[in-house]
């Protein structure tokens, strides 16, 4: 029967499956067999990534105006806070592979018959609130630095960023207050999505197994966050290009490593 709530009740909260204990062996197994499924099939995975780079490039260019040049950076590296959201679509592959089903980019769109849609959307409505947040921190966070000075060029802005104070101030800054999103998106959406095609849950226990499975892992989360981030940059500096194929492979991973983590 379909959970009629998205957010659990204390009920509910109390069937939270166990999470499992791994290590930094573990990462390397779910990112060689994610590698793998996408070297399977890779031409439906590739037809559904070309948007994110798509989208990364548009609103690169959006922002391209040197009034709008210091939200460069955060918009880029803001897209690591809704990957989880971007990456669902790749979720639902790999789990309709795991179950031994024939498998084709249009199976992306079958999300929307889930028992658990209403919590999906949710979720993601809330990554998408915490993306707008760390946007709104960082033009902050630069107006504090700055004084709200308008770029008069790339290059200028570049000069001032790493070679005055108040650039630096804004590098240690923005990189602090970024890494606690970082962490916060980390803790609630690193299982969360997964869960809840695999699960007729709520958005509320989605939450708390990610969260629960994080805290039991801490040093191997976060090396993991690092691997996605330093994964996402790589990918990004092709003009984006790199991720038609770091997002999918990492998407696998991640279904691989909730399976690995979260009992079943």
């Amino acid at each position: 029967m379909a959970k009629t709530g998205v957010f659990s009740d204390q009920a509910e909260a109390a069937e939270l499956p166990s999470v499992r204990s791994i290590d930094v062996t573990d990462l390397k197994e779910v990112l060689r067999k994610g590698l793998t499924d996408f070297r399977e099939k890779p031409s439906h995975i590739v037809l559904l990534v070309l948007i994110y780079p798509i989208v990364g490039l548009l609103a690169a260019r959006a922002a391209a105006g040197y009034d709008l040049l210091p939200l460069i950076f955060p918009l880029v590296s803001g897209f690591a806070l809704i990957g989880p959201l971007a990456a669902i679509g790749l979720y639902e592959l790999s789990r309709r592979r795991e179950q031994g089903l024939e498998v084709s980019w249009k199976d992306v769109f079958e999300i929307r018959h889930s028992p658990s849609i209403g919590s999906i959307v949710a979720l993601g409505a809330l990554l998408m609130v915490i993306f707008l947040v760390w946007l709104v921190t960082a033009l902050a966070i630069y107006e504090f630095s700055f004084g709200g000075e308008v770029p008069t060029s790339i290059g200028g802005f570049v000069a001032q960023v790493f070679t005055t104070p108040a650039g630096w101030t804004l590098i240690t800054l923005g990189c602090g207050v970024g890494f606690l999103f970082a962490v916060a998106v980390l803790a609630i959406s690193a299982f969360s999505f997964p869960m809840l095609l695999d699960r007729d849950v709520g958005a509320g226990v989605a939450i708390q197994t990610s969260v629960k499975a994080v805290s039991k892992n801490p040093v191997t989360m976060a090396i993991w966050g690092m691997i996605v981030a330093g994964a996402l940059v790589l990918g990004s500096i092709p003009f984006f290009v790199g991720l038609a194929v770091v997002m999918p492979v990492l998407g696998h991973a991640t279904w691989r490593l909730y399976r690995k983590v979260v009992e079943h």
